[in-house]
């Protein structure tokens, strides 16, 4: 009989933690936002402050409310330059608040410039029809197998450009090279997919900034994380692509969710590169 009861405060127990374990997922991580920040090229001088966010996928379980307090955290870091590398919605046929969405992103303050590229969700669910129109009007460059060349801090030349989605899109990395040349004090680069970095391996960009991986979103100890297309090698933080240049690539975890509305170790991320020139 003691042994019962043993037993039965065990499994007692045990659902208790679950259910725990599954409040927190669902309904606490995924309002968490988390900043890292970063200093690069710190033997330079002055720095230019760039803000990365990714996968915002708005949805009924990432309301406009929580979009607009994402724009009001991004403005209190007072960024240069704010890059998003995609997903904005989690599926466009199901969510269409686009006149909420560009008035929400319309109040991001850059004093340099905002840019974009395209995720594998900006072409699906019927995004792909008002995705450009949307950032444009949002006060984005929307940069596809593109590039800009930005003139920052006394006269330093950063170029940022934008590889098109690697799923749904056409990616075309020589029609984004021949953009780019050894003028440039530093080079930034955009992708949706972390796994496309090492078609640009071989180049002289400096940094590389993606998404799509959401870091497994999930990560249970001991178990395996979840990973997807094109984001099986690369999946969150910062990876050497090529040592001999010193050429990085970061992966930001996203802000949103994907299929399951729940995060766990994976909170929310606005990542700041502090980027000295």
């Amino acid at each position: 009989m003691k042994s019962f009861k043993r037993i039965a405060k065990i499994v007692l127990l045990l659902m208790v933690l679950i259910g725990l374990f599954i409040g927190y997922a669902f309904k606490v991580e995924p309002t968490r936002l988390v900043i890292h920040a970063y200093d690069l090229n710190e033997d330079k001088g002055q720095s230019v402050k760039v803000v990365q966010i990714s996968d915002i996928q708005v949805s009924e379980t990432y309301t406009i409310k929580q979009l607009n307090r994402l724009v009001e955290k991004i403005n209190q870091l007072s960024p240069d330059i704010i890059v998003f590398t995609g997903d904005l919605f989690e599926n466009f046929s199901t969510f269409q608040q686009k006149q909420q969405v560009t008035e929400s992103l319309s109040n991001l303050k850059a004093t340099v410039g905002k840019y974009a590229v395209w995720g594998n969700r900006d072409y699906g669910g019927g995004a792909f029809k008002i995705y450009e129109d949307l950032l444009t009007n949002s006060g984005f460059n929307l940069l596809k197998n593109s590039g800009v060349n930005v003139t920052v801090l006394n006269d330093k030349k950063l170029f940022i450009g934008g590889l098109d989605d690697g799923l749904l899109g056409y990616p075309d990395v020589d029609q984004l090279l021949s953009q780019m040349d050894d003028s440039f004090d530093y080079k930034i680069v955009l992708m949706h997919e972390p796994d496309m970095a090492d078609l640009l391996k071989d180049t002289s960009i400096n940094l590389l900034l993606a998404g799509h991986s959401h870091g497994g979103q999930i990560k249970i100890p001991f178990m395996k994380t979840m990973t997807t297309s094109l984001a099986e090698k690369y999946s969150d933080g910062f990876y050497t692509i090529n040592k001999s240049n010193g050429m990085q690539l970061y992966v930001n975890t996203g802000i949103g969710t994907s299929r399951i509305p729940a995060r766990f170790m994976v909170p929310p991320e606005i990542s700041v590169f502090n980027i000295h020139l």
